[in-house]
C-alpha cells in the first residue's frame, strides 16, 4: 500500500517561511517523479512544484517561483517544499504527490497538510 504523508504545515505570518515534509512508503520512490499541489475552497488543485526521480530536474508555478525550493532525499523516501517569503495567498491545503517517471499522470496523493499565512 502506498502512502504519502505530509507534515509541517501550520500558522505563520506573511513574509515568514514553513518547511513541508512528504514521508513515502510502500513503493519504489526513485522511480517517481514528486510533487507540490494546493487548494483551497471553491478552487481547483492547482500546481505549486515538481521534480524528477533524481532531483535533476524542477518546475514551479510562476506563483512561487523565487520563493518556494522543492527538493528530495531519496535514501530517506521524502520530498520536501522550503516556502519562503509567504503571502496571504498562500493560505491552501497543501499536497504531496507521485507519479512514475515518464508518465504525465500523479497517481498517488497525501492527505494534505493546511498552510495558513497571516497578516
Amino acid at each position: 500500500q502506498v502512502l504519502l504523508v505530509e507534515s509541517g504545515g501550520g500558522l505563520v505570518q506573511a513574509g515568514g517561511s514553513l518547511r513541508l515534509s512528504c514521508a513515502a512508503s510502500g513503493l519504489t520512490f526513485s522511480n517517481y517523479d514528486m510533487g507540490w499541489f494546493r487548494q483551497t475552497p471553491g478552487k481547483e488543485r492547482e500546481f505549486v512544484a515538481r521534480i524528477n526521480w533524481n532531483g535533476g530536474i524542477t518546475d514551479y508555478a510562476n506563483s512561487v517561483k523565487g520563493r518556494f525550493t522543492i527538493s528530495r532525499d531519496n535514501a530517506e523516501n521524502a520530498v520536501n517544499l522550503q516556502m519562503n517569503s509567504l503571502k496571504l495567498e498562500d493560505t491552501a491545503v497543501y499536497y504531496c504527490a507521485g507519479r512514475l517517471q515518464m508518465s504525465s499522470t500523479f497517481k498517488y496523493w497525501g492527505q494534505g497538510t493546511q498552510v495558513t499565512v497571516s497578516s
